[in-house]
């Protein structure tokens, strides 16, 4: 099979309009209750490739696309969908702030009480109300992205509103998306952090295991770690609002350290320097030590602020542009830093080593994927594709490990990186009421996301070939898994037709979606549009054979027409024409599309053996 990004954008909003729109009205929730971040992934799998494929947009009423007109039918004509999606953008916002009108980004129903809890489970919760209402990460990044998408949309539809009504709705969600992108944009600062480790204890040590694959002497690999990341320390150093220990900080090269993003806004996170007073600084909670998930999480939405849409559309403010220049930084020396614990070494990659040990004593396949997610995303940011190779190999044993290219049995270990999914420790949390929880339940999408980016790095037709086998595999694995019945038909996600029989409950008869999966299924598949949108790899051998072709074409093409007898009426003269036609066009893209100018020219060789040995008859019978 292949993807088929479009097609299946489409199904994906047919069973989202079914499911969500219902008596004139739509329906927040799915498989749970409405939360900050639930409600986001609902909108954005209609907003966001609406507003980053050319071919699904939905702002200009008398562009929008006939298929696209046909799978949001429910919603109206193509004047009244741009409404709705109006209408559904205010909604949102309007639900997700407080009296005073300050954004919230609470977790609500996707945190858990426990590490078996399922997300959706119907098992009576002890979270309490005020655990509910944290703010988390995941929040944060969601509504960056939503609220791009939004600005992008509002942007896009303005030019063509008339009624001053419209305009001035136009203008009130604008401000309410811009406010809720500088609070999002500020709790991604205030959850970033640096935690220091003693070489010696048990994090230490743990650290110093993952990258040390050549068995050196611990007290060698520790020194030239440190070397390594001397650059990204000093950079670090100079962050000053970093929640970091001054007794036992940067300054200590002695120490080794970690950095990226905790759950939540951490304790002990410091004021933003250059923000006004009236910029709310709510109390952090979580434990001031990175989580890879979250990681991952928040350095996704960062790359939406980074994008070239956000800078055509001018889409953010000058104190946004702050922000965004402060997240920036975070967010090239996170991925700098993983990447060198990922890639260190002259041995095999420890990224290699599956799976991968956290400093916290978590190992997983899923965190090797989120490791491997760190690593795809600086290559792709520095276009390095030198270590694509390795990057195929780790992906494929990703694949096999988490049973998207082999079957699962009953006991598998992998079954739990899909159902419920791997829990994460939200520390800090427990301060408040239990230790909570988050299930991370995406491991198919988010490899499916990763394979197509790295796809983008690869310049021999052998390595898109590996990439592209992993990508089919993966999509044909998510595929089996969509809903298949009820007005959620399309959407996800039903593993059962993928694990062990007896592995999951019976199907329901009016099954629920996750948005949580069918929103990062979406992702992926915006992310393939722009692999396939782009250039096609271009192999030194193909374009060696292709101009092979078409020397020797040229060469026939003059020899023919020097020998043929071409007048004003003849059809031979409109023959060679065309030839000469097909051939120019070859020489205009062999350097891009070499075996599309290697067919031209197979074409033209064909056609000029004809024209001779048609010229050869008619001398013979002559």
């Amino acid at each position: 099979m292949r993807i088929q990004p479009r097609q299946h954008i489409l199904d994906v909003w047919r069973g989202l309009v079914a499911t969500s729109f219902r008596d004139g009205r739509w329906h927040w929730g799915g498989r749970d209750h409405p939360n900050s971040i639930s409600d986001a992934e609902q909108l954005l799998c209609l907003l966001y490739p609406a507003t980053e494929i050319k071919s699904l947009a939905l702002d200009q009423p008398d562009r929008i696309a006939d298929d696209v007109q046909a799978a949001l039918r429910p919603l109206g004509d193509p004047v009244r969908i741009p409404r709705v999606l109006l209408d559904l953008i205010g909604d949102y916002f309007s639900r997700y702030a407080d009296e005073n009108g300050e954004p919230v980004f609470s977790g609500g129903s996707y945190l858990r009480d426990g590490p078996d809890v399922a997300v959706g489970s119907e098992v009576k919760t002890t979270v309490t109300e005020e655990q509910s209402r944290l703010d988390v990460v995941d929040s944060f990044s969601m509504s960056v992205t939503l609220c791009l998408a939004a600005l992008a949309y509002l942007s896009g539809f303005e030019g063509v509103v008339v009624r001053s009504d419209l305009k001035e709705k136009v203008a009130r969600l604008r401000a309410q998306a811009s406010r809720r992108l500088t609070s999002a944009m500020v709790g991604l600062l205030r959850s970033f952090v640096v935690t220091t480790v003693e070489p010696g204890d048990e994090a230490g040590r743990a650290l110093v295991r993952t990258i040390n694959q050549a068995g050196a002497p611990e007290h060698l690999m520790i020194r030239r770690l440190q070397e390594r990341l001397r650059t990204i320390r000093v950079s670090l150093k100079d962050i000053v609002d970093l929640p970091v220990d001054p007794e036992l900080g940067l300054e200590n090269e002695h120490l080794l350290f970690e950095c990226g993003w905790s759950w939540s806004v951490v304790r002990d996170a410091k004021a933003i320097g250059f923000l006004p007073a009236d910029v709310p600084l709510k109390p952090g909670v979580a434990d001031p030590k990175p989580s890879l998930y979250f990681t991952v999480v928040a350095l996704d939405g960062i790359n939406d602020l980074r994008s070239d849409r956000t800078r055509q559309l001018g889409l953010l403010d000058e104190r946004q542009s702050r922000l965004a220049e402060a997240l920036d930084l975070r967010w090239r020396l996170t991925q700098e830093y993983w990447s060198v614990l990922a890639r260190f070494g002259s041995a095999r990659w420890p990224l290699m080593d599956i799976p991968w040990r956290t400093t916290s004593g978590e190992s997983s396949e899923y965190h090797s994927l989120l490791v491997s997610a760190v690593v795809v995303q600086h290559l792709v940011s520095r276009k390095d594709s030198e270590d694509i190779d390795r990057a195929i190999e780790v992906f494929q044993t990703l694949a096999n490990r988490g049973r998207i290219t082999e079957r699962m049995v009953d006991g598998d270990p992998a079954i739990r990186m899909h159902t419920p999914g791997v829990p994460m420790v939200l520390g800090g949390s427990d301060k408040l009421g239990p230790l909570l929880y988050w299930r991370a339940a995406d491991y198919s999408a988010t490899l499916l996301k990763r394979v197509l980016q790295a796809t983008r790095l690869t310049e021999t037709i052998f390595a898109r070939d590996r990439l592209m086998k992993l990508v089919d595999a993966t999509m044909r694995h998510l595929l089996m898994r969509k809903l298949k019945s009820g007005r959620s038909t399309g959407l996800w996600d039903d593993p059962t037709d993928v694990l062990p029989p007896g592995s999951v409950g019976e199907r329901p008869a009016e099954p629920r979606p996750s948005w949580y999966l069918t929103e990062r299924v979406v992702e992926a598949l915006v992310d393939a549009e722009r692999t396939f949108s782009g250039k096609p790899v271009s192999d030194a051998r193909l374009k060696e054979n292709a101009l092979g072709l078409l020397t020797e074409a040229d060469h026939l093409l003059i020899q023919e027409s020097l020998e043929s007898d071409v007048d004003d009426r003849s059809v031979m003269r409109d023959e060679l024409a065309e030839i000469d036609a097909m051939l120019t066009r070859a020489r205009a893209i062999i350097d891009e599309r070499p075996g599309t100018a290697g067919t031209l020219a197979r074409s033209a060789l064909e056609k000029i053996d004809e024209l001779a040995r048609a010229r050869l008859d008619a001398t013979r019978s002559g």
